[in-house]
């Protein structure tokens, strides 16, 4: 069956779209998939920028391999003998047989590690790309050749094999006395499209009755109206929340129209609820963020600071030549207390960030005076929000 598609009118958006419906269920028959109305709202966001599709994911890969051709700045075979075993391995799998107890030297050979990410619906034949790590203490892999590198998941299958030249974007120096420099980091590389796939990772959007929709941030208030807006959108009971995080929809079963489905409902607009009163706190660069949520009871709030300074100033104390006396350093300490006047200032009931932030910088606060009055704010009960130090 195909539903008909209409005229469009001014300041109405129309998705359209012509699916053959034949082994639709009957509820699907009643939803508009092919004429959606999309009414703008206030910091509205698409469904696709504030969740996921599960089992839309990407998978880890990760494999061991030599990268040759460095110019003398491999490994140190002494100190690394599983660098001189896997090439010694590669070499008899290649069906060159070295002599029992042989011993080489391989400066320019470096053992590696590769990692790279396999992306949702990634087919045998397309290429992705590789970071190439040292494994041992090579100098640099500026100018290697990565050779044939299986890479594996978690469950032990080669999903992809890497091989190429390296992208090194770090170098390094030496003299001859010994002084060195270093830019980035040598030790690390990458190869652009270096891994070609060769089975495809298993996903879990393909089958199943319904698609489920992971929000970025749990809050039950936004998987609420994710729910609500589907529902409203394409009937009812096909939307149903399972958590603070989960959405579970109802879907097609043919391949074709499921995609179709997802199209439309991942550019449905919904407007996330704002965020729970929090403020963070980050000690070491000196960083606060404050929620729009916050608000501060009742309080009456003084900073102020106490500078003590101490100076030595000894001075000699010279006797009189014809009395007979010695030269003495006599010390001389000048010690001073400065306590600095701040204003107070007070918070009315329900105050506000903009009100928070006016009252610290008329009385000029620095980031850590403001973290202090914060947590101080915080002991005494009137700092109505979550208080995170990172």
């Amino acid at each position: 069956m195909r539903i008909p598609h209409f005229n469009r009118t001014p300041n109405t958006t129309y998705v359209r779209q012509a699916i053959t419906l034949r082994s639709a269920p009957a509820w699907l028959l009643g939803f508009c998939l092919c004429f959606l109305t999309v009414v703008p709202q206030a910091n509205a966001q698409r469904l696709k920028d504030i969740s996921d599709v599960s089992g839309v994911r990407s998978n880890q890969l990760v494999g061991y391999g030599l990268v040759v051709g460095l110019d003398g700045s491999g490994d140190q075979t002494s100190q690394t003998p599983f660098t001189t075993q896997t090439f010694r391995n590669m070499l008899q799998q290649l069906g060159i047989q070295l002599p029992p107890g042989a011993s080489f030297q391989t400066k320019n050979v470096a053992a590696v590690t590769v990692h790279a990410e396999l992306p949702p619906f990634a087919k045998p034949g397309q290429a992705i790309d590789v970071t190439v790590s040292s494994a041992g203490n090579a100098k640099s892999l500026r100018g290697g050749t990565l050779l044939v590198t299986p890479l594996k998941g978690l469950d032990g299958r080669v999903y992809a094999v890497a091989q190429g030249s390296l992208v090194v974007g770090g170098f390094g120096a030496q003299g001859n006395d010994g002084s060195s420099v270093t830019v980035n980091v040598p030790s690390v590389g990458r190869i652009p499209g270096g891994a070609m796939v060769e089975v495809a990772a298993p996903d879990g959007f393909s089958g199943g009755k319904q698609i489920i929709f992971n929000l970025h941030r749990a809050d039950f208030t936004t998987a609420r109206r994710v729910a609500e807006k589907i529902n409203a959108t394409f009937g009812p009971e096909v939307a149903q929340t399972l958590d603070a995080t989960s959405i579970a929809v109802r879907s097609p079963q043919h391949a074709s129209q499921r995609v179709s489905f997802l199209s439309v409902i991942e550019n449905l607009e919904v407007e996330p609820d704002s965020t729970s009163a929090r403020i963070v706190i980050n000690s070491r660069t000196g960083t606060i963020v404050i929620g729009d949520k916050v608000e501060v009871a009742p309080a009456a709030v003084t900073h102020g600071s106490l500078s003590v300074t101490i100076a030595e100033s000894p001075q000699a104390s010279q006797p009189n030549a014809f009395a007979g006396g010695e030269t003495v350093v006599v010390p001389n300490t000048e010690i001073e207390v400065v306590e600095e006047s701040n204003r107070m200032f007070v918070f009315d009931p329900g105050v506000e960030l903009q009100d928070i932030v006016t009252a610290v910088n008329e009385v000029g606060a620095a980031p850590g005076d403001l973290m202090a009055i914060l947590e101080a704010l915080r002991e005494a009960g009137a700092l109505r929000a979550e208080l995170v130090v990172i």
